[in-house]
């Protein structure tokens, strides 16, 4: 069998871009971090780009900047979608991923999603009827049932953050030997806060019909205002006794105290835009949501945050333990160099503290079953980022 192919396909609408040469650097920069070449065109006119995506097409999937809330049609081979600015979904045939309003760095997000799923693929499983209701699950080589490692990205609830922002921690936990169960959700901004909470509890219960998962051996991980989800999800499964109910609730640089968060406007004031109030017009909602305030959570916990993090998320995290601490709960604290991003950097020092720590509570090492390492990723193991979302 050949060896998948290294060269990524990137066409631009006319007009698309403003600045040829500053697309084309950034693309650049992408490229080489992960170690592909790229054939990068800028279409003169319509057909042009229809006639530059059907070549590219040819070789899989290709990247296309049709312009922001254009009519596009994917090639058989797949697309991945790029809109710079705001606008709704695609969620057609044959659009793998929409990443929109990233700005021109929605490009460096495309050029990882490309690699993620080109070197390591996923599948998608639907847990309800609605488009974002999905999950990307990538299952270990060898015999299960494995343990499960449920993911929950971050973004502070707004839409234009997808879960391919963890693409490389699901890519790296699975070759650590875990059932990768990579969350997608909907968002308070075009749903409710409601559906948001009760999609991911949905997410959790639905790999109990996964036949290579142990449910037994369940690690859900929130990042940023992920955490928030995650420690939300691990405390209701707790509380109402549900058939999957994670061993372990790993906060990564999470929003774990939504009064405080939304008192010292984090995010550009998310939290009220997503809940639809702020506390005092709320106070019941931010009590069931906000992790803090479900104390004691019934479940052993791993806090993480970076020292270099923004310093409200790390005062946030060194209070929620310190609070945790003091009840019945099990739980630990990490801290090490870096930012908000460097906790779910498989390169980083750090991750590999956060892995080992979840591998000594999920797959204690035994002398007869010792687990396996992590597989190095093709290219580069860093992922250098220059703009990314604040929660």
């Amino acid at each position: 069998m050949s060896e998948p192919t290294c060269r990524v396909d990137i066409v631009f609408a006319p007009g698309a871009v403003a600045h040829r040469g500053t697309a084309e650097e950034l693309v650049g920069r992408a490229l080489d971090a992960r170690g592909l070449t790229g054939d990068v065109r800028f279409a003169a006119d319509t057909a042009g780009l229809e006639r530059a995506v059907q070549s590219a097409a040819g070789r899989g999937e290709v990247i296309v900047v049709p312009g922001t809330g254009a009519s596009f049609t994917a090639p058989a081979g797949g697309a991945i979608r790029v809109d710079f600015g705001e606008c709704e979904a695609d969620r057609s045939p044959g659009t793998r991923v929409h990443i929109r309003g990233r700005g021109l760095d929605g490009l460096r997000y495309a050029v990882d999603s490309w690699f993620h799923h080109r070197f390591h693929p996923g599948r998608i499983v639907r847990y309800g009827d609605h488009p974002d209701q999905r999950v990307e699950v990538r299952i270990p080589g060898g015999d299960g049932p494995f343990p499960v490692a449920v993911l929950v990205h971050g973004g502070f609830w707004r839409p234009r953050w997808e879960f391919d922002l963890m693409d490389a921690t699901a890519v790296d936990l699975t070759a650590r030997g875990y059932v990768t169960w990579n969350v997608e959700y909907r968002r308070p901004a075009e749903n409710r806060w409601a559906a948001m909470a009760s999609d991911v509890s949905d997410a959790v219960q639905a790999l109990a019909s996964v036949p290579e998962a142990d449910p037994k051996r369940v690690v859900v991980l929130g990042h940023s205002a992920g955490a928030q989800l995650a420690l939300r999800a691990a405390a209701d499964a707790a509380a109402e006794d549900e058939a999957v109910r994670p061993a372990l609730a790993v906060s990564l640089a999470g929003v774990l105290n939504l009064r405080l968060a939304g008192e010292r406007h984090l995010g550009e004031g998310a939290v009220a835009d997503a809940v639809g109030s702020d506390w005092a017009g709320d106070r019941a909602t931010y009590e069931r949501s906000s992790p803090i305030d479900r104390l004691p959570l019934g479940i052993p916990q791993l806090v993480v945050c970076a020292v270099d993090d923004e310093p409200d998320m790390l005062e946030m995290t060194r209070q929620y333990h310190d609070a945790a601490a003091a009840t019945p709960n099990d739980v630990v604290r990490i801290e090490g160099p870096g930012d908000h991003f460097t906790v779910i950097d498989p390169g980083s020092e750090i991750w590999r503290r956060i892995a080992e720590a979840i591998d000594a509570r999920i797959r204690p090492r035994t002398t007869s079953t010792p687990p396996p390492a992590a597989r190095p990723l093709p290219g580069p193991g860093a992922d250098p980022r220059t703009s990314r979302p604040s929660s």
